[in-house]
């Protein structure tokens, strides 16, 4: 048994295997040397275009893993629908991986549940695919161990996933192209607050990393505030891509972020009327007027 494994109590041989759909033989590698890394039984492999089929024939599965590295295909957003279904009901622990590019796209398409990978390296992968077993392995050993140390266990499990992804090294880039933004209406309600005064606090955070490690001062819930706020009083709209670039940490973990923020009630998630694949994000009207009511009350103080 290998590190990844040697805790007993997160043993998952006994588990039903790990599903595995690809857009290539390249992707179909990539998730079948997690998977194997992480000492775990793969059910099949099967090509993007297949996997719809395959899925409906899937008696259970610990986990499906979809991993996609070109463009999206109808088959790919077949499949994506059908495991964000089945993952909704339920049925199986689903993970996404795919590019930068494609961010907006899965973003817009799949709901919190299933567990979103963009542009991840090992470690984010190792961290996804442990939470997806222990999820799915709640239901499949409820009559190994008594339900409070199962949920014990799980918690901990939870908390070691965020530890790692919040460490993990950046992204060497971000998406390629972002879509142009478009227009919005301005906030109603809060203090004025001045372009250039957030310009200048978003300034002097990345003026940080030419002096000490980028790291070192990582916020990316603060980053995404200071994005979103500018995005407001400039009239623009944001989409989950250049988001995530401003939060100054791997896709991933600012996906991670976002979905707490909007679970909070702090970002509002917007579909784009025009394309269907995008999402916009906005500050909540009571979070607008929170930061503005902020840097009124401190004025001319630095804030980074």
């Amino acid at each position: 048994m290998n590190a990844l494994t040697s805790d007993p109590s997160l043993a998952y041989s006994s588990s039903p295997p790990v599903l595995i759909a690809g857009s290539s033989e390249a992707a179909l590698m990539r998730a079948s040397r997690t998977v194997n890394a992480f000492g775990l039984r793969i059910g099949d492999t099967v090509a993007i275009d297949e996997a719809e089929k395959r899925l409906s024939r899937q008696a259970a599965a610990s986990a499906v893993w979809i991993e996609l590295d070109g463009e999206m295909s109808e088959s790919a957003a077949a499949t994506l629908a059908a495991v964000n279904r089945d993952s909704g009901d339920g049925r199986y622990a689903a993970i996404v991986s795919g590019t930068p590019l494609l961010l907006d796209q899965l973003y817009g398409e799949l709901d919190d549940h299933v567990q979103l990978l963009i542009g991840a390296d090992d470690g984010e992968r190792a961290a996804a695919l442990s939470l997806a077993i222990a999820l799915s392995g709640e239901r499949y050993r409820a009559n190994d161990v008594a339900s409070d140390r199962s949920a014990e266990r799980l918690r901990q499990l939870s908390d070691e996933v965020s530890r790692i992804a919040s460490t993990l090294a950046r992204l060497s880039t971000g998406p390629s192209a972002v879509a142009p933004p478009a227009p919005i209406q301005p906030a109603v309600g809060g203090p004025e607050i001045s372009l250039e005064t957030i310009r200048k606090v978003i300034r002097a955070r990345r003026l940080r990393a030419r002096y000490f490690a980028e790291d070192l001062f990582a916020d990316p819930a603060w980053d995404m505030l200071l994005d979103l706020l500018q995005a407001e009083i400039s009239h623009l709209r944001v989409p989950v891509s250049s988001l995530c670039i401003a939060a100054a940490v791997p896709a991933t973990t600012a996906l991670r972020w976002l979905k707490t923020m909007v679970k909070q009630g702090l970002f509002l998630r917007r579909a784009d009327p025009h394309d269907g694949r995008r999402v916009f994000v906005e500050l909540a009207p009571q979070t607008s007027d929170a930061l503005r009511r902020y840097f009124a009350e401190v004025g001319d103080a630095a804030v980074v």
